[in-house]
């Protein structure tokens, strides 16, 4: 079944879902003439894009209360910041995702782009791009799971990252020091770091309301960013003062 095909029948099934307020994967193979082995593949991405809820069986629809919560994951910002992202990259760059909301929101604006090669360390990130009607040719790091940050990690992803160059790294951060760089809850930055070295421009992808958050793990400092990209909320003192370590700076504005 092409990808087209897939995408229309999860878009049914959320239809499906959100009428009935329940369904089960039985009734979804039968009414969909596929295996019970590829519904349980649709209810689990659709489930990871916060359109339903599994449960034993079957699937019930989103409770409203949760479904606010993952309009506010994908904030009008970030979309923002991905279109900003995305204008950057052209037909048959090499470039790497790396893990996390932002860079992940960057991915449905890749589908008119021919060529590309990515590179990513995030199985969601792959599963996505996989899902793209104009599938870039996907690379993964492998490595070793880290579950604090949903991504492949370690000495072997790293060696398989040095066997190759990127155009760019699009990169997020979970807070922005502006004395010093981006900063991350996670102790395990070895593999930003060498997915930095390995790129010829480096793009951080952040809302401005991370910015000032000085986290004590520094992921990559200012000398390794080429571009910043992030929202109209970043003050103009602050845009200056990461402007004066060679970083350029875009605050998008968001529709």
């Amino acid at each position: 079944m092409s990808k087209r095909n897939t995408q229309q029948r999860r878009h049914a099934i959320v239809s499906m879902v959100n009428e009935k307020g329940e369904v089960s994967v039985d009734q979804l193979a039968k009414f969909f003439a596929t295996s019970e082995v590829t519904i349980r593949k649709d209810l689990a991405a659709l489930e990871k894009n916060g359109l339903l809820l599994r449960r034993y069986g079957g699937a019930i629809a989103m409770p409203s209360e949760m479904v606010s919560e993952v309009e506010e994951n994908v904030s009008v910002r970030k979309l923002a910041i991905a279109k900003a992202a995305a204008a950057r990259i052209r037909d048959h760059n090499r470039i790497i995702i790396d893990s996390g909301s932002t860079t992940a929101s960057l991915i449905g604006l890749l589908g008119g782009k021919q060529g590309l090669i990515v590179m990513t360390n995030s199985l969601s990130v792959a599963n996505a791009l996989n899902e793209l009607e104009d599938e870039p040719t996907l690379l993964m790091t492998g490595g070793t799971w880290d579950p604090h940050s949903e991504a492949f990690q370690g000495q072997v992803a790293e060696s398989v990252l040095r066997s190759y160059d990127f155009d760019q790294l699009f990169i997020g951060a979970d807070g922005i020091d502006i004395a010093r760089g981006t900063t991350t809850f996670n102790e395990l930055i070895g593999l930003s770091r060498v997915m930095a070295e390995v790129s010829r421009e480096v793009v951080v992808m952040v809302e401005s309301s991370k910015v000032g958050r000085k986290i004590p793990n520094l992921e990559l400092p200012w000398k390794n960013i080429s571009t910043l990209i992030t929202d109209d909320g970043l003050s103009d003192e602050a845009k200056q003062q990461i402007e004066q370590h060679g970083v350029q700076v875009i605050c998008t504005v968001s529709e």
